[in-house]
Order: C-alpha cells, then structure tokens, then sequence
C-alpha cells in the first residue's frame, strides 16, 4: 500500500485503457471456447466446492491485467502484515487477527511482541466446558430446572453472525433453542420474552465495553424480566457476560469466572469466531463450532499460500474490482440457494459495508474512485418472484453471486432437485438471455399472430451478459460454512488492500449514536435544542404526540 495514488499505477491505468478501448464482451461469444469453463473455474476436493467465474465478463488479458492490480497492490504482503499481528487497523492502531481465533494448527502468532494464542485456547477451552454443562443439564437454573433457550443480546457483530450461523446449522442444533436479541425497539424484547420461562432461559450478554446502549438497555429489561420472577439471587444462574469490562458485568451481578473475553484485536464483525460464538457452541455443540472454525483455517491458509491465479478469494476481490470500478456496477448481490442460508447476505452486508465503506486512503486523502458496491440479496428461489426481474432486464448492471449445494442436509422428495434446476438456470438465463429472433420463433410457434408478436415481442426479450459468480458446495456442514464465511473475508480485506483504505475501523457509525445521546433527554422533558428546523419540528411532533 504505497503512496502513489491507486488511479496513476501502471495497473490501474491498463484496465482503464482496456475499458475505454470498448470492453465489447459478449459471454455468448466467449463461451464459443469449450475450454472457458475450465480455464475460469476452480475445484477444491478436499472441501468439495467449485468455484465457477467463467460467466464474468473478462476474458485472459483483463483477467491477467486484474492479477498485475493485486500484484501491484502487494496484496499477499499486506496479507502477511495481517497474519504477523501488524497493527494494520492503523486508525486505531490495532492488529487484526481475527485469523489467529481458528488457528487450528496453534502455531504462535504475535500482538505486541506477545502470544495470542494461549490466552485465546483459554477462552476456547472455557467455551467448551460451560457449553458442554449448559447442553448436558449440569448447567441449571436458580430453581432446578434444565436450561431450553438461550438467548443472545447483542448488536452488530454480536448479533448478526452467530445468529446468521445458528440459522444456517439449525439442521444440526441438538442444544438449547438460540434467540437473538438486538434491536433497541421494545418490540424485540416483548416478542422473544414472551413465548419463553424464566426458570430454563439463560440470556448471553455480549458488549465489549459492557456499555453498548441497545446491548445494555436490552440486557437490563431482560434482568428486570429474570429477578421480578425469580429473585435477585438468579442473575448469577440466567446471565453470563461477554465482555472485556469486568468491573461493569460484576455490578450487573454476573459472576467474573461466567465472564468470557475478546480483545481488541477482533472487529465486531469478524467476531463470531471468538467468545461471541458461544451462543453457537451451545446449540449446535463445541465440537461443530471446532469444525467451524477448523474451515475458516483451511481459507485462511488457501488465501494466504495460493498463487493470485488459483486464489479464490483474491479472484473474488479482482472481479468485484473490475465492475465496480471500470464498468460502473453499485452493487452486488449474494443469492444463497439454500433456506438455512437465508441470513448470509444480511451477514455479508455489515462484513463488506462496514469494512469498506469508506472516503478516505491511507494518505488520509479523499479517494477519487469508487470503494465498497452495496450488498444485497435473498434466498433463492424466493428472490426469483420478486427482484430477479431488474437483474434480468432492468438497466442496471448487478454482478451476482449464486450459493448453491449438492446435497441437502435432509432430502425430501424431490424438492432440492427442483431448488438446484433454478440454481443452474439462473446464471446461464443471466448470461445468454434470449434473443429478439427466438422470442419471434417461439411466439410463431404458439400460434400468435404477426401483429400480435410485433407488439410483444420486445417486452419478453433477455439481453443477457449479466455476470455472475456460481459456488456448488457438496454439502451444508460447519466445515464448508466457516471457509465459505472465510472466502468473503479474504475477499473484503484484498478490495480494501487493492482500494488503500482501512477496512477494519468503522468510524462511519460513531456520529448518529452521539446525536442520538444528545436527543435522548430531549424526549422525556419535552423540550428540544438546538437542532436543524426539520429535526426539530419532528422531535416537537413527537413529545406532543406520544401516549403520556
């Protein structure tokens, strides 16, 4: 990440001349290769995946001008940087080492000349016991009984990736039932409380500072819930605590040794891998949150090893690069055809968006070019009914990711053959479209009249040459999840190397919540201050309107 403006490198420039030659690809026309394919696709045995990029819109000199940008960019240097506990989070003066959470190997990896990774096997080895207690009954409430459902408060990273991965492995929960609670709106609370007993709901507060205020505020309404029914002696038996701030979850009444730590080092959302995971642990058991992290390792070593040419991760970042800043794509979209995947792209949102959502380069200068697209999507084949339509003749280009798995966790009828028929047929509609000729052909065919086809014919024309990225993952496991989690990552930190931006601060969410604490007040006595007219007009609104 040197100093030269990322637009002057040779690079940068060669792709932009490349662009402005006239891009001009046609898939139809590159898919006249038999061998494309083969030469734009590749196959991990060993996690059963095959990564298909051949339907993107490059062909050998783009792809290979993409590889010099990462080349040029030293995004395998910087990759190191991360690996060696470097404080690359440079706004904040962290490391980053999210990495060293699923080390499986437990090789020494250093934050400030010191050891990660005996602190981090201590938290991982108390997980499991208070894990192993809470699903074998030895764990109980303050009256006895056995623990059903446990409920995770938190926000952010606390919140979206264990849930997103309790969704995604409920075919293997055999523990307590896993709630999530995160929003600050009392709807929240009052919905997930009120199905759920006192006596065998165990709430996981997770706050680094123990301080965040819709953590906190959740946590003291759902204390509130606990005590009033069972007594203030309870606390110690329903909360356990994530968290770094001792003093603070000790005057909530959590006991310390029910206090499980993370470091500054991890990001909220790369955090599901640490103590964050817990509520994972105890529902689907330790062991599968091992293997989680087990295929997060195997990525981690994939992308840090492997040739940019043969690097998933990498290729991944080059061709999000390659629409996003040459072909003038916003946004991209994640279409897992899987149910238990339906979380992964809301997930995927905070991981990109927060990450690379950013104005600012390492010279702490404004970029002049485009940093993270915007990140949406849905579960197939639910999507197909509703947004498909602009991808597949709406004006906008929208690179799309399809997820997709051999076999199902459990096989019913004929069902998953039907979900992966949508799967193939998708991307391949997406590319080649249908063409203004077979639409004629086909209408004749039905027994339309002339006129009849002259007036429709337009409306049911594809243009086709909508890229697309196809994953087909074997099977749906803890293993395959936490690489494909990892490949995302890797993906998000190679586009923030490549883009010279910090993509682990996330500074951008700091000024709302210090107008909100300054508004707070405002709403109970009535009066607001100095505000714009418009935000002062609806806070009046508010305090004269609401239910006294």
């Amino acid at each position: 990440m040197n100093s030269l403006g990322l637009t002057q490198t040779p690079a940068w420039k060669n792709l932009q001349k490349r662009k402005e030659e006239g891009n001009n690809l046609i898939l139809k026309e590159l898919f006249k290769d038999e061998n494309r394919f083969k030469e734009f696709s590749i196959k991990d045995n060993e996690l059963g995946l095959v990564f298909d990029y051949s339907k993107n819109l490059i062909d050998k000199e783009i792809f290979s001008l993409l590889i010099k940008l990462a080349e040029a960019a030293g995004v395998n240097e910087y990759a190191k940087k991360m690996f060696n506990g470097d404080k690359i989070n440079w706004t904040e003066k962290r490391a980053v080492l999210h990495i060293a959470l699923r080390n499986s190997d437990n090789h020494p990896i250093y934050a400030d000349g010191k050891d990660v990774m005996p602190q981090i096997n201590a938290v991982l080895d108390k997980m499991k016991k208070f894990s192993d207690d809470l699903r074998s009954g030895k764990w109980i409430g303050a009256t006895g009984k056995k623990i059903t459902d446990i409920v995770n408060i938190g926000i952010g990273g606390s919140d979206l990736g264990p849930k997103m991965v309790c969704e995604a492995l409920k075919y293997y929960a055999d523990g307590p039932n896993a709630h999530f609670l995160s929003n600050i709106d009392g709807a929240d609370i009052y919905e997930i409380l009120k199905s759920l007993n006192p006596e065998t709901t165990l709430f996981i507060v997770a706050s680094k500072t123990f301080t965040t205020l819709e953590t906190i505020t959740n946590a003291l309404s759902a204390r509130k819930w606990s005590v009033g029914k069972m007594g203030e002696n309870s606390v110690k038996n329903h909360f356990v605590a994530l968290s770094t701030n001792e003093k603070k979850v000790k005057e909530f009444g959590i006991d310390e040794k029910n206090m499980f730590e993370f470091w500054d080092f991890v990001g909220g959302r790369y955090s599901l891998w640490s103590a964050i995971g817990l509520s994972i642990a105890c529902n689907v058991g330790f062991n599968r949150f091992r293997e989680l992290l087990d295929g997060a390792n195997y990525i981690d070593k994939h992308f840090l090893n492997t040739p940019y040419e043969k690097n998933i991760p990498v290729i991944m970042a080059l061709l999000g690069i390659w629409y996003n800043n040459f072909l003038g794509a916003q946004s991209h979209c994640v279409l897992p055809y899987s149910q238990y995947l339906h979380r992964f792209p809301a997930y995927l949102q905070q991981g990109d968006m927060e990450s690379n959502g950013k104005t600012v380069n390492i010279d702490a200068k404004r970029v002049n070019y485009e940093t993270g697209p915007i990140i949406w999507g849905e579960p197939g084949t639910n999507g197909q009914h509703s947004f498909y339509q602009l991808i597949h003749q709406g004006t906008k280009c929208i690179p799309s990711d399809f997820i997709g798995f051999v076999n199902p966790p459990k096989r019913i009828g004929s069902h998953h053959e039907k979900l992966m028929a949508n799967f193939f047929a998708q991307p391949e509609a997406l590319a080649f479209g249908l063409s203004k000729e077979k639409v004629i052909e086909n209408l004749t065919n039905s027994g339309m009249s002339k006129d009849e086809i002259e007036k429709l014919a337009p409306y049911k024309v594809f243009e086709g040459n909508k890229p697309t990225n196809s994953f087909l993952i074997k099977d749906l496991t803890p293993r395959t999840l936490g690489a494909l989690i990892a490949l995302y990552e890797h993906k998000v930190f190679t586009q923030g190397a490549i883009w010279r931006i910090n993509s682990f601060d996330q500074w951008g969410v700091e000024l709302g919540k210090v107008l909100a604490n300054i508004i707070l007040p405002e709403l109970s006595d009535g009066k607001s201050n100095a505000h714009d007219c418009s935000t002062k007009g609806l806070i009046d609104e508010f305090n004269k309107s609401k239910v006294k």
